[in-house]
């Protein structure tokens, strides 16, 4: 309890001031076709730095190149569009604390705030279609689709422990 609490603070004061160097995006980009450049650009620059952080620690675990995974790890989070600090954290906190309250407040229409607690909320399915529209092949769309799943394959796993990292 006490590191995972630990990680979501370093996620915190990590995503208050995020940063994407140039090299990072060079690295990313060799992984992305076009369109899916144009989906990564796409995407806040917190989830950016985050999904290339997931990409470098899956890198780092597998000893051959899973293109479709990598390519998924830096799309993971396409889906959550424009959504605010105090979102994210409220999202976190009442996914823990009131799951059922949280899906409550969840909204596709109404309140601009309502709408950002959706989009975290069904994140995978939104960027799945994302990827798709712009072009990423199935695997990867399954990837994002399914990175959430509660019995992960091999590279579901691999995908959701460094996504915990």
């Amino acid at each position: 309890m006490l590191a995972r609490l630990r990680h979501r603070l370093g996620q915190f004061f990590g995503a208050l001031r995020p940063h994407v160097s140039s090299e990072d995006r060079v690295e990313a980009y060799r992984y992305l076709a076009p369109g899916e450049q144009r989906l990564f650009e796409t995407m806040m620059l917190r989830d950016q730095q985050h999904g290339i952080a997931v990409f470098r620690h899956i890198r780092a675990a597998i000893a051959d190149e899973d293109r479709s995974l990598l390519t998924a790890a830096l799309l993971h989070d396409c889906g959550k569009g424009r959504v605010a600090i105090w979102q994210r954290v409220a999202h976190v906190m009442l996914g823990v604390a009131a799951p059922g309250p949280r899906r409550r407040i969840a909204s596709e229409r109404g309140a601009a705030w309502r709408r950002a607690f959706w989009r975290l909320l069904y994140h995978p399915d939104i960027g799945a279609a994302l990827a798709e529209r712009a072009g990423a092949d199935a695997d990867v769309v399954r990837i994002i689709r399914e990175q959430e799943s509660p019995h992960p394959d091999e590279r579901l796993a691999l995908l959701q422990a460094a996504d915990e990292s």
